[in-house]
């Protein structure tokens, strides 16, 4: 039995992508969201926040912006990933915000609706699931498995982001990334909300995102 999302709110989730010269991957990204936009467009808000492209990124974003897939983007210099992360959050307006790298691709049209479903239900602050890595050209050839299950900040473990939706009342609670830790951002940002904070985490055993 699936729950009624029409009762929350009228964008529900917003899902953000981040991208900075991401031409030959991004297609395969934006796609896996039309994909969910078209079960449940007045529900989902998607959002890029480019890093001022050079490589005909922005073309493609545009082309999909006139389509109706990404609702709008944003296409300049930023300080790094996490930066651009934030503008994404900040802009968003969906009640749960989910993070999808453009290297980065959902495995079905049913992603969406598990993760609302056992969020609403569990009434969860924060949920994570399983990743699959692929191979960069063949997409189909899983080489590593990420089974996030749960385990201790304290010995290195922490879920993986693309797989993360995190309410955006708690990124009001906790705040954004830290764009001091260039590559430990997310482990810090995690470590605040579910180690320290300690929100309602659920854990949502599925493959849900391929990452190359």
């Amino acid at each position: 039995d699936y729950l009624d999302w029409e009762e929350y709110m009228e964008k529900l989730l917003s899902v953000i992508t981040v991208t900075y010269n991401a031409r030959d991957c991004l297609k395969d990204c934006v796609e896996s969201v039309k994909l969910l936009k078209m079960k449940y467009d007045k529900l989902i808000e998607y959002i890029v926040i480019d890093g001022g492209s050079t490589d005909g990124t922005v073309e493609i974003i545009e082309k999909y912006r006139l389509s109706g897939v990404i609702d709008w983007y944003v296409s300049e210099k930023d300080n790094g990933i996490f930066d651009a992360m934030n503008k994404g959050i900040k802009l968003s307006t969906g009640q749960i915000v989910g993070i999808l790298n453009s290297d980065d691709f959902y495995t079905n049209e049913f992603v969406i609706e598990k993760v609302v479903n056992k969020m609403i239900s569990e009434n969860a602050d924060c949920l994570y699931a399983d990743l699959l890595y692929v191979d960069e050209i063949n997409t189909e050839k899983v080489v590593r498995k990420w089974k996030a299950n749960r385990g201790d900040f304290r010995l290195g473990w922490n879920p993986p982001h693309p797989t993360t939706f995190i309410t955006k009342e708690t990124y009001n609670k906790f705040g954004l990334y830290k764009i001091n830790y260039k590559i430990s951002s997310d482990y810090d940002l995690l470590f605040r909300i579910i180690h320290k904070g300690k929100v309602n985490t659920s854990y949502l055993e599925e493959y849900i995102v391929k990452m190359r």
